[in-house]
């Protein structure tokens, strides 16, 4: 979300990574060598979520490649959901790889929005023009 907007907006709980199903092992390896050791949620093939000793998470949704650059995710009641192609955004003057602001959109529906999250979409709409469903308005509309 951040990097689409072009900065850091809030403190954050979490950091979603897409990956590719096929290297969630070398990812996993990787984030254990840095410290991420707490499994808090392993759903695989859906999703792993981890954790450090500080507290800080990181949630991977994994990815089998389609064309075009993007790819499907299982979901836990084995229907699939497609991440396209990711975009290029920006996160300290440093250029990321990002889920485009449509998808974004997509990947916060389907539970009760908070305060923050109709705040999140209301400054993604501000920055890239996205549509949002009228229940993404809320109060924080108005950015």
């Amino acid at each position: 979300m951040d990097a689409l907007i072009g900065e850091t907006t809030r403190e954050h709980s979490d950091l979603d990574l897409v990956v590719l199903l096929d290297q969630v092992n070398v990812v996993r390896t990787t984030l254990k060598q840095a410290g991420f050791v707490h499994v808090l949620r392993d759903w695989l093939p859906t999703a792993l979520a981890v954790a450090d000793a500080t507290g800080r998470e990181i949630d991977l949704h994994p990815i089998t490649a389609t064309a075009g650059g993007g790819g499907d995710q299982l979901l836990p009641d084995g229907d699939r959901f497609h991440y396209p192609a990711p975009v290029a955004g920006s996160i300290g003057g440093h250029e990321v790889r990002c889920v485009d602001a449509v998808t974004q959109v997509q990947c916060h529906g389907g539970y009760d929005l908070t305060e923050k999250d109709r705040l999140d979409m209301a400054r993604l709409r501000a920055r890239t023009g996205v549509a949002l469903p009228d229940d993404y308005l809320g109060t924080s509309s108005g950015l």
